[in-house]
């Protein structure tokens, strides 16, 4: 055999092995699927009605202010828990009281029983309140606190209608210190979500 048959000869075999290389590349059946997926958050949303809850002028020692309010639970997801925090300010008009609290004088009783509102189920006077950490007020809140079926929490588009009543306390003292004094309370409700659990 020549050599120029001994190269044509190699160069068809190299040719023709590519050949099968390429074609062997799709020569078994195949398919495809392809899943798409998504993760989307929900959303804790806590309201308060009304924002403003109390709002008196001409206080007087013995007086007593009875209120409502609701804790609206308008997101996606149900609300486990609810923890309040107390922040106050005093305007003493410069007579710095004595060195007494006019927070120490106002006490406050938070009444959950709308058949009977006589009865508090806690009471506690703001100073107290305002220096109570929020694990405390939680623990506090967990027995009384739930949505309007009697379970714990508040459930996505529930809100529970609460009611506390505010006591400017008479301890029978001489309390002219107060005249003219006025209180601004701040309570911020802080809503939890619910444990995790397998989706």
């Amino acid at each position: 055999m020549g050599i120029k048959q001994k190269l044509g000869l190699g160069v068809a075999s190299a040719a023709l092995g590519l050949a099968l290389v390429g074609g062997g590349t799709y020569a078994y059946f195949s398919d495809t699927a392809t899943a798409s997926n998504t993760f989307a958050a929900g959303k804790l949303d806590l309201s308060v009605d009304p924002t403003t809850i109390i709002d008196v002028n001409n206080l007087k020692p013995g007086d007593t202010m009875l209120r409502s309010f609701e804790l609206v639970n308008g997101g996606t997801l149900d609300i486990k828990n609810v923890v309040l925090d107390t922040a106050y300010s005093v305007n003493d008009h410069g007579n710095n009281n004595n060195g007494n609290d006019l927070g120490e004088h106002i006490k406050v009783n938070f009444m959950f029983n709308v058949d009977k509102l006589d009865v508090p189920v806690y009471s506690t006077t703001l100073a107290d309140l305002s220096n109570m950490s929020p694990e405390a007020v939680e623990d506090t809140w967990e027995t009384i606190f739930g949505d309007r079926w009697g379970t714990e929490g508040l459930a996505t588009n529930s809100s529970d209608l609460l009611y506390v009543q505010f006591e400017f306390v008479d301890d029978g003292s001489d309390q002219n210190e107060f005249q003219q004094d006025s209180l601004n309370l701040e309570w911020t409700f802080t809503g939890m979500q619910t444990d995790g659990e397998e989706r």
